[in-house]
């Protein structure tokens, strides 16, 4: 089984506790469907910065990072798959999936 991160783009936060509470229940439905595929749950991600190749720093902007998690599974297409069950999709948000390998 390979590893593969979950890049969450976009979405926003819930306006209401009640909202958070059912946001969070959700997340932790999908951890529990996930099982022993859940390699890291992952957190929401705050700020931002773009670093170029020459060294310049701005802020970032358009499809911006806003999170992560890491799972297991056989092959790409079986990662998608448990991806498409991930509540940050009700948000609004879209999961880019990558295969990670060791590389040293």
């Amino acid at each position: 089984m390979a590893n593969f991160v979950l890049l969450y783009h976009g979405g926003g936060m819930p306006e209401t506790p009640e909202e958070g509470a059912k946001v969070m229940q959700a997340w932790t439905n999908w951890f529990a469907q996930l099982g022993e595929a859940l390699v890291d749950g992952g957190n929401p991600v705050s700020q931002v910065r773009t670093i170029t190749a020459d060294g310049s720093v701005s802020s970032a902007s358009g499809h911006t990072l806003t999170g992560y998690s890491v799972i297991k599974a056989d092959d790409l297409d079986a990662a998608v798959a448990l991806a498409k069950g991930c509540p940050v999709l009700e948000g609004g948000s879209t999961i880019e999936v990558a295969e990670t390998f060791v590389a040293m």
